[in-house]
């Protein structure tokens, strides 16, 4: 029988049933190393699968991100046989890709140890060297349950408790054999670059009752400068950890006592207090109107909104007056309740709601990450309620708001367009609506999008905003919502122009996302190097000698009245070592007062990171500023 397969770039060809994608790469010339898997009729499989159907055969490179993944998958194998040549006695659980990498939880007696990873990656090495055909079997699901359990791996067996097909695949290179869906590379010497990089703790399944097992974590690429520039990026991300960085400059703290919950400190307070200024005064100008909703509202108002079954394991509950309650995990339910105090007509519409709304949402511990995942956080939300015929239009505003404010802090960014997931609610026509609505405010204003099928919320599609950090990470920040489904639970209503009751569209949506996140993006995203606006202290009075202590003390008064935030550093030191310190704690200006300044009335001025100063008087300095604070340059 012969097949017909369709190439990439649209050309047909003949083969015999059983033909490989191996065979097809080698008939196009494809030279080894060039092509790493598959991808037919949409789904991966392994160069040497036998194709027995006509289809469309795509070829999948390293660099690509199928390949990337593909790779790393089968490194993280690659990782577990080294690991098992070493601790014979290790027991493996899973060991997936992830973004930038790959892990293998593993249950060993002993804890691993630095020196053990690199124990680990020499044998990997050894692995590589004696490039091993990896193989895929199809095996009855009673054969694979024998097959693991002669090799004594228990996390294995559990998972093959909960697969119901009547088979399943597994791999095997060498003495080695996992239970995979794959695909793999084809030898493990397509194996070039590659890196230990460290190991945590992580429950078995995600669930704190479960036994911790250890995580070693890696990565791989397809050449050896690509990772080589990544470990680079990874000291980088070091030096700008928000959770070092917090502790160094006084800006939070987490305790033991209050787990996901953290302690902003009063410098903390102050970037929290300007980040809240700057968003309400972006959003007076674009009509908003800021309210406030409670933290706890009762269940029936969560069963109602539809957040009770979809997502109830991630809600914190209460008892008040024997009424069950629960602490609000999103904001849209009391805005909803809000819109229906009185009657609506089409002109008040839109009708703009925006909150900084604590939230609280149940978090596992072993995903908590100092501000970037808590349990508690507020929340920037806003709410429009709009006719059908303005979502368009209301959502291009959301975006140009976005817009401006990620470009005040020198984000650029990457849109997502995500689609309606399996658990859902709404009928088809509400999400289509929604979703073309979504895709033509984008269209329109001529951004570009990537479609994420599948990744809505439950209620409807979003946009999502992925922000792109100095040194070339990405985080998803904003979100923006068309949200046919919850005017419908809750019966919103709006009058016509025609007298008869219409029912309003919601858009839901979130610029910062969290501002605890929020700022820990900004902390690792300038290093600790705040712009002038965002500086808890924004400028030093350092003294030469304490008979210049009057002066520069004057001089930090002078600055505070003007609304400046300075300090006063009199300490009987070396001007140097004070000017070092001030650096350190990553100040804007360092302001020096001498004798020669106090008779002038002057300052000599210190930028933070330079080495030259200048003079300059204090009424001038203090202008310009206040000039930079207001620009938020």
């Amino acid at each position: 029988m012969e097949l017909s397969i369709t190439l990439a770039d649209g050309s047909v060809r003949r083969y015999p049933a059983g033909v490989t994608p191996r065979q097809v790469a080698e008939e196009l010339g494809e030279q080894a190393g060039q092509v790493i898997c598959a991808r037919f009729e949409g789904e991966l499989v392994d160069l040497d699968r036998p194709l027995e159907a006509s289809g469309r055969l795509e070829l999948v490179d390293p660099d690509s991100d199928d390949g990337l993944e593909v790779l790393r998958h089968s490194t993280a194998h690659l990782m577990a046989q080294a690991l098992k040549r070493l601790h014979p006695d290790a027991q493996l659980a899973i060991g997936p890709p992830v973004e930038n990498g790959f892990y293998y939880d593993v249950d060993l007696d002993r804890s691993l140890t630095p020196e053990d990873l690199a124990h680990i990656e020499e044998e990997m090495r050894r692995v590589v060297a004696e490039d091993l055909p990896i193989e895929r079997e199809v095996l009855p699901a009673g054969e694979a349950r024998r097959l693991f359990q002669e090799r004594g791996e228990g996390y294995k067996l559990e998972i093959l408790d909960e697969i119901q097909d009547p088979t399943v695949s597994v791999y095997r290179q060498g003495e080695f054999v996992d239970l995979c869906r794959g695909p793999h590379v084809p030898s493990t010497g397509r194996h070039r670059a590659f890196k230990l990089l460290n190991v945590a703790g992580a429950y078995w399944r995600g669930d704190a009752s479960n036994k911790q097992l250890q995580r070693l974590y890696g990565t791989a690429f397809p050449r050896q400068e690509q990772l080589e520039a990544y470990l680079k990026l990874l000291e980088e991300a070091e030096r700008r950890d928000h959770r070092r960085l917090g502790r160094e400059l006084d800006l939070f703290s987490l305790h033991e006592e209050g787990p996901g919950f953290p302690f902003l400190h009063p410098k903390g307070m102050v970037i929290r207090n300007e980040l809240e200024t700057f968003w309400r005064e972006e959003h007076v100008r674009r009509g908003y109107q800021e309210i406030r909703t409670p933290i706890i509202l009762s269940q029936e108002l969560w069963l109602r909104s539809g957040h009770w079954d979809h997502y109830r394991e991630n809600m914190y509950f209460t008892q008040i007056d024997e009424r069950p309650f629960a602490v609000k995990p999103m904001n849209c339910p009391g805005h909803i309740l809000l819109y229906r105090e009185g009657v609506k007509s089409y002109r008040d519409l839109p009708l703009r709601y925006c909150e900084l709304g604590l939230v609280h949402r149940h978090e596992l511990s072993g995903v908590l990450h100092g501000l970037l995942r808590v349990r508690a956080f507020t929340q920037d939300d806003a709410h429009l309620f709009v006719r059908p015929d303005q979502i368009q239009q209301e959502v291009e505003g959301v975006l140009d708001l976005m817009d401006r404010i990620y470009s005040v802090f020198g984000f650029s960014y990457q849109v997502e367009l995500s689609t309606r997931p399996e658990n859902s609610i709404g009928t088809d026509a509400m999400w289509e609506q929604a979703t073309r609505a979504l895709a033509g405010a984008l269209e329109a204003q001529g951004r570009p999008y990537k479609v994420n099928e599948g990744d809505g919320a439950f209620y409807g599609p979003k946009i999502d905003f992925h922000l792109r950090d100095s040194i070339g990470r990405t985080w998803q920040c904003g979100t923006v919502q068309v949200d046919f489904a919850m005017p419908e639970r809750f019966e919103l209503e709006y009058v016509g122009s025609d007298g008869s009751r219409h029912r309003p569209v919601m858009v839901h949506r979130a610029i910062y996302g969290s501002l605890e996140r929020f700022m820990g993006i900004l902390i690792e995203h300038f290093a600790g190097a705040f712009p002038l606006w965002l500086a808890p202290v924004q400028a030093v009075v350092l003294p030469v000698a304490g008979a210049h202590a009057a002066y520069a003390r004057q001089v930090r008064d002078q600055l505070r009245e003007a609304g400046l935030r300075a300090e006063l550093d009199d300490r009987e030191e070396k001007l140097g070592y004070r000017i070092r310190q001030a650096e350190v704690r990553k100040v804007p200006y360092m302001l020096v007062t001498g004798g020669r300044e106090a008779e002038s009335g002057q300052v000599a001025v210190r930028r933070r990171g330079e080495h030259e100063q200048h003079s300059e008087p204090v009424e001038s300095l203090i202008a310009r500023l206040r000039e930079e604070a207001a620009a938020r340059r």
